[in-house]
């Protein structure tokens, strides 16, 4: 079995070989959340966030990732594969959500 470092890797690689931009992959492990990675990528477009939630499935499936669920927005979609949660998003929706400021202060112990 695949380690959790190992699965977010091929991610990344996966995301950033489809033109995906600023994959980054934050450790939630010793936090409060409810999974042990978030991976955020920024989508060029509406429909590149379909494109690599396509890729993904497509790639991911054959090496035994399992999809629980796939929430999907106007520019964005969450991608739910148990203990690493997936966020692909146009750039205006991540500097809506701020997400990796909202993981900083809770992995800090900030209140949020």
């Amino acid at each position: 079995m695949r380690s959790i470092d190992e699965r977010c890797k091929d991610i990344k690689e996966l995301l950033e070989n489809k033109k995906g931009e600023e994959v980054t992959v934050i450790n939630t492990e010793n936090g409060d959340y409810f999974v042990q990675r978030v991976v955020i990528a920024t989508a060029l477009s509406d429909k590149h966030t379909a494109a690599l939630l396509d890729h993904m499935k497509e790639e991911l499936k054959p090496k035994g990732e399992e999809f629980l669920k796939v929430q999907e927005g106007d520019e964005w979609i969450v991608v739910d594969l148990g203990d690493i949660l997936v966020h692909l998003m146009t750039q205006a929706y991540r500097n809506k959500y701020k997400i990796e400021d909202f993981l900083r202060d809770l992995m800090s112990g900030k209140n949020v």
